[in-house]
């Protein structure tokens, strides 16, 4: 967030190991599903968060000052206060909070992880040791944030300035150009090797093994602000930072899921301008594995009203799924007033458009209600409570992927204040529509276009989608879609339909709450496989050939 009055305030302080059972309809991680679902890892299934081989939805906060929670003037492990930590993990806890988004920075000397270059502060690390054992405790996954564009706790400026080279919004672009500053790849090299190296001084698991976390963020709102004419809007040099470091963590730590940190804002989402980091190029990184936004949508410079605000959340959330093919994370959002309106509205577009994690900013350690701060006991909290109900429920539910051109119609309109129900139903169950039939026969007059794509890959490994597309004026109806895979190829398991192999033919039916695909209407199915991960042959809807593009 760069907002001046939020920095005032923030001044003050691989191998998959499922075994091969094609009728599970969702995708097992490249981890094992574990009896404690603390002890897996959420991982990415196309454009989904997964858990154990179904989908997680979530709802967060964001906490960004944890680390502060100790007393600096302490040595080893009496620096961290822990009885702080536990409390407010456990109001956390008692709100529904699924997950933390939390600074993992700070160049100043009070609390901070590296005061002086190169020179790192075993203290922090120690505290931040244990607000991942605290997390845990608590069912708490985190979101931690490696480094901060804004100036509070120093930020890159400070790393400028140990370059020797100017500070402040102008310059901070040099911080990501090689050339201008190759000695701040250097340090942020340095430090992120040191965290994701390091071992847990209280539970011994190392931070990279730890499930406790979430995922990683590369770094608070990264921009590349007005360095060139064209750089606000091709994001070119951006790009080029993010994929190094993108690869630098996942070389380090292949286990967890790592975000850029963007904010989402650009020109064509009429939210802010162009500062070198256009959302949907930056984020198709192959190292990333989620988009995020940071909505603050009653800004003097926003000036979104509830309909306004609602479609930039639909249309992240569709660019996210159909444009990117990744999950999308509301990192931060947050209104001065009107709270619980806004709330409402908010979650409520959320859970319908698809959305996938979110946090608002912020849970204070206080009482606190002014402002963005939403801390304890605030009355927005109740509007939260539900709509983490919701998004637990969400969650483990096989649904339907967008299409690639996804009907507006799916979401309802934005309204001034819409209703919501207490406990909205969980997607319906595949068992109130009988199974489609395995061979049906083809329909006159269709036609259908299908498209793959690679959405992650590893070592090994890779997880894919094909999109099916009706091109013709007749529904297909108890569709099934049928593929034949290349040599050495193997799927171990996929989801949006019911997977069945014989030979190198698969077989995929649809799943009972969407046996029909409507003319204009698109279908993804994805999987993981091993082996090649080369596009499959003899494509067939309902045993209608496929035209490939």
């Amino acid at each position: 967030m760069s907002r001046s009055p939020r920095r005032a305030l923030l001044a003050a302080l691989a191998a998959v190991t499922a075994t091969l059972a094609l009728a599970v309809p969702f995708v097992a991680s490249p981890a094992a599903q574990a009896a404690d679902p603390r002890d897996s890892f959420v991982t990415r299934c196309g454009i989904r968060f997964c858990l154990d081989g179904k989908p997680y939805y979530f709802a967060g906060t964001n906490t960004y000052d944890v680390f502060t929670f100790g007393s600096d003037w302490l040595p080893g492990e009496q620096y961290v206060d822990k009885a702080k930590i536990d409390a407010h993990m456990t109001r956390l806890q008692g709100d529904n909070v699924s997950v933390l988004r939390l600074w993992m920075f700070s160049h100043e000397d009070w609390m901070g992880f590296e005061a002086t270059e190169g020179v790192y502060t075993e203290e922090a690390f120690i505290l931040f040791d244990y607000v991942m054992k605290s997390a845990r405790d608590h069912n708490i996954r985190l979101v931690p944030v490696f480094e901060n564009f804004w100036e509070a706790y120093g930020g890159i400026d400070k790393r400028l300035s140990w370059e020797g080279l100017p500070t402040g919004y102008a310059n901070r672009w040099r911080f990501f150009n090689k050339t201008a500053c190759p000695g701040c790849f250097t340090q942020y090299r340095n430090y992120v090797t040191k965290a994701l190296t390091r071992v847990n001084s209280f539970t011994g698991v190392a931070w990279k093994n730890d499930p406790t976390v979430l995922a990683w963020e590369l770094m608070n709102e990264p921009r590349y602000p007005d360095a060139t004419p064209n750089e606000n809007t091709t994001g070119t040099t951006l790009r080029a930072w993010v994929d190094e470091m993108g690869a630098l963590v996942k070389s380090l730590d292949p286990n967890h899921l790592l975000g850029t940190g963007q904010e989402g804002q650009e020109t064509k989402y009429g939210y802010g301008g162009d500062s070198g980091g256009p959302w949907t190029y930056i984020q198709s990184s192959p190292y990333i594995d989620f988009t995020s936004g940071h909505m603050y949508p009653t800004e003097g410079w926003a000036g979104l009203n509830y309909a306004s605000a609602r479609a930039l959340l639909r249309r992240w959330i569709s660019d996210a799924h159909t444009v990117v093919g990744k999950p999308f994370f509301l990192g931060e959002w947050n209104v001065h007033d009107s709270k619980t309106t806004w709330w409402t509205e908010m979650y409520a577009e959320m859970e319908a458009s698809g959305g996938d994690g979110d946090a608002f900013w912020w849970y204070p350690a206080n009482t606190n209600c002014g402002g963005f701060d939403s801390g304890e006991g605030c009355p927005e909290h109740a509007v939260f409570r539900q709509h983490s109900l919701n998004m637990k429920a969400k969650s483990g539910v096989v649904d339907p992927s967008p299409s690639a051109s996804p009907s507006r119609s799916a979401s309802p309109s934005p309204s001034a204040s819409p209703s919501r129900s207490a406990s909205p139903s969980p997607s319906p169950s595949r068992s109130t529509s009988p199974s489609p039939s395995a061979s049906p026969s083809p329909n006159a007059g269709t036609s259908c276009r299908a498209v793959y794509r690679i959405d992650n890959s590893w070592p090994g490994g890779y997880n894919a989608s094909l999109v099916v597309t009706n091109t013709g004026s007749t529904t297909f109806t108890n569709w099934v879609l049928t593929f034949t895979l290349g040599s050495g190829q193997v799927i171990v398991n996929g989801w949006n339909g019911t997977f069945s192999t014989s030979g190198g033919t698969v077989t995929v039916t649809a799943p009972g709450w969407a046996p029909n695909l409507l003319p204009g209407q698109s279908w993804t199915v994805s999987f993981t496989g091993s082996g090649p991960s080369t596009a499959p042959s003899n494509v067939k809807l309902n045993g209608v050939a496929c035209a490939a593009s």
